[in-house]
């Protein structure tokens, strides 16, 4: 990519969009377009036509998104389809409209079958039913995927998808009720620690398997496919390796220094079983995850406590 082309990150402000224009910034482009909520409201069809046809953009990475952990995903469940359809259909309309031929757009490993064989194959979506829990989401995104595959087949635009494991890092939500595991367990456990408990619980059995990607690496991956000038497809990024639930609750204690014992609430849903992404087709591209999973929890925490203390 041109360091000058203009580039619009679209949810620059979330965990995902900030590390992307973290990495932009640090490879030296210049000219990235940024607007928040308050000045562009992605639901907002004529609102998003309007923006993208003055601005202009030459590349666009779709970022925005309605997101959250599994019990928001199960509670929302209107919302997490309806908002997320109607940001992804207007900004990938909105950018056929306006002629922009580049698009990266961010879905989510959740879109595969909740039994499909692991590691998951990008050729398994579609073959197989969903997790109920996520379903909404999830459908929302294969929506987005979709809607990229057939503006690329009848407009002849160069969209593609990546679906990014589970993801976790700066600028993560870390509300109780709202957000995913990880960011969750490294609350729960600053706050026994701080208070001096002697337990902590964590939700469901611990059984099932979850592959953790820091989001600074994704970052590196979505602008790895962009400056290697890949035209059409969908991109697993992750790993390739995972661990138990009941793992990252123990390695999360340990890097927040929390010395209490650990117990499992089963009555709280465990959600897919286990949902490793093959990560090959990115291999092939020569790209590979970074950082370890013990010190990308590190970073985070220090991402936590900093976010507290200000």
């Amino acid at each position: 990519m041109d360091k000058n082309a203009k580039i619009f990150v679209a949810g620059h402000r979330g965990m995902v969009g900030s590390a992307i224009v973290r990495r932009l910034t640090a490879l030296g482009y210049t000219n990235i377009v940024k607007r928040t909520h308050g000045e562009l409201d992605l639901t907002n069809q004529s609102a998003v036509t309007e923006f993208l046809k003055i601005e202009k953009p030459n590349y666009i990475y779709m970022a925005a998104a309605k997101v959250g952990g599994i019990l928001a995903n199960n509670i929302y469940r209107a919302e997490f389809l309806y908002e997320n359809l109607i940001m992804e259909a207007n900004v990938i309309h909105g950018a056929w409209q306006a002629g922009v031929e580049r698009m990266l757009f961010l879905g989510s490993s959740c879109i595969y079958p909740r039994d499909c064989p692991q590691p998951i194959s990008e050729d398994y979506l579609l073959t197989g039913s969903l997790e109920r829990t996520n379903e909404p989401y999830a459908v929302a995104k294969i929506a987005g995927i979709k809607l990229c595959e057939s503006y690329n087949k009848q407009y002849g635009t160069k969209y593609v998808s990546a679906m990014p494991t589970n993801l976790y890092g700066p600028n993560d939500s870390y509300s109780l009720e709202n957000s995913h595991v990880v960011p969750a367990l490294i609350r729960k456990a600053h706050e026994a620690k701080i208070q001096g408990e002697a337990v902590l619980t964590v939700w469901g059995s611990g059984e099932p398997k979850r592959e953790f990607l820091y989001v600074d690496d994704l970052a590196d991956a979505c602008v790895c496919i962009m400056e290697k000038n890949v035209t059409d497809g969908l991109f697993n990024i992750g790993t390739g390796t995972d661990v138990t639930i009941r793992e990252l609750a123990e390695t999360i204690m340990r890097v927040v220094g929390f010395e209490g014992a650990i117990t499992y609430d089963s009555s709280k849903p465990d959600g897919t079983p286990r949902k490793l992404l093959s990560v090959e087709k990115m291999k092939a591209l020569g790209w590979q995850a970074k950082t370890s999973l013990k010190e990308g929890l590190g970073l985070a925490y220090s991402d936590f406590k900093f976010r507290t203390i200000v």
